[in-house]
């Protein structure tokens, strides 16, 4: 499966990225396309519109962060996915009380039925 994501080049303390299509599960395969690149510390970044396009008719599957990158040029639409921890944390809880709402309410409701 081809994913979209970053390749980090540069030096020490100097990482710059490429945005690449490359194969999704090895750090070592070969690179199929450069479609970009990304400067953490300037945020400056370009991206082949074109290209990303192509690859994401295929198939490609961009990650998170790339996602975040796509958003926020407008290649892309919708919300920004969550890439820390602590926010992917605070998304899953804000999920899981209403599910535990949902079970302790029938759980009531059993022990109510049981009783009868």
């Amino acid at each position: 499966m081809l994913a979209i994501k970053l390749q980090r080049i540069g030096k020490k303390k100097q990482s710059s990225f490429r945005i690449v299509v490359a194969e999704k599960r090895s750090k070592l395969t070969k690179v199929v396309e450069d479609l970009g690149f990304f400067n953490p510390h300037t945020d400056k970044f370009e991206v082949n519109k074109e290209r990303t396009l192509y690859w994401l008719k295929i198939g490609a599957k961009p990650t998170d962060t790339v996602f975040n990158l796509l958003v926020k040029a407008a290649i892309l639409k919708g919300p920004k996915k969550p890439v820390h921890k602590k926010a992917k944390k605070q998304e899953i809880m804000k999920q899981k009380p209403e599910k535990q709402k949902v079970e302790q309410e029938s759980t009531v409701l059993d022990k109510s039925a049981e009783t009868k």
